[in-house]
């Protein structure tokens, strides 16, 4: 895909991986409209050239909302991006609402923003969808089951998103991360990629016209699924 004078939309795009998503597409050429909640690092993301919009995307009316806020604006990219966990450990109380907000953001959203936004996607000469899942999409951590679930529902859903807009011209690349530096991760005690080159190759992955980036270690995460997902699986369980 030719990045250069796209427009972009990037959710969650005021900081960690989508902060640098943003800026790498901004870097080839990209106008870039970033979607966050945080109005102080919206600020800094105005500072650098970024569109902004505020919206919390873990409700209905925060994706109505950034759909009616983006309408008569062309789109040509769409990255689905904002993410957030949600403790959920057996025995041990947890918050259920917690728990709602982390399914919409992670998995209602991004079909709601899909399925708003696609009939001007569908419009332009050339177009792509970028859903952001995770290595844990392909084998889940018993550490984190409510955000596994979301990224492999994401998962499935953007494989069959793929298959339903083939042929059109409109693209559908899934990017599953590994663990990145990000304020999410910040209790994470595992190796770290860092989160601007996590963002380089998500973008790289959407110049070259693939389907699918696994980035970073979770392409060998891919590739022993692919021999032996009980193998994969018996390792990510306990990651």
């Amino acid at each position: 895909m030719r990045i250069k004078g796209k427009t972009a939309l990037v959710t969650g795009g005021s900081d960690g991986i989508g902060l640098e998503i943003a800026r790498h597409l901004q870097a080839a050429g990209a106008e870039v409209i970033v979607v966050g909640r945080d109005r102080g690092r919206l600020a800094a993301a105005l500072a650098e050239g970024f569109d902004t919009v505020t919206a919390d995307l873990s409700s209905p009316a925060g994706c109505d909302g950034l759909i009616a806020e983006v309408a008569g604006r062309t789109i040509d990219i769409l990255v689905n991006n904002a993410g957030m966990g949600a403790t959920f450990q057996v025995g041990v109380p947890f918050d259920p609402e917690e728990i709602d907000r982390c399914i919409f953001l992670n998995f209602n959203a991004p079909i709601r923003l899909i399925a708003g936004l696609l009939d001007r996607l569908r419009a332009r000469p050339e177009a792509m969808i970028v859903n952001v899942t995770s290595g844990l999409a392909i084998a889940p951590s018993a550490g984190s089951p409510v955000y596994c679930g979301t990224k492999a529902g994401l998962r499935s859903f953007t494989m069959a998103l793929r298959a339903q807009l083939a042929g059109t011209r409109v693209r559908v690349l899934e990017a599953l991360p590994p663990v990145v530096e990000t304020r999410m991760t910040e209790d994470n005690l595992h190796n770290k990629m860092p989160a601007a080159e996590c963002g380089r190759q998500i973008v790289a992955a959407m110049a070259g016209g693939r389907k699918q980036a696994n980035v970073g270690m979770t392409a060998v995460l891919n590739a022993v699924y692919n021999v032996s997902p009980a193998i994969a699986r018996r390792v990510m369980i306990r990651y």
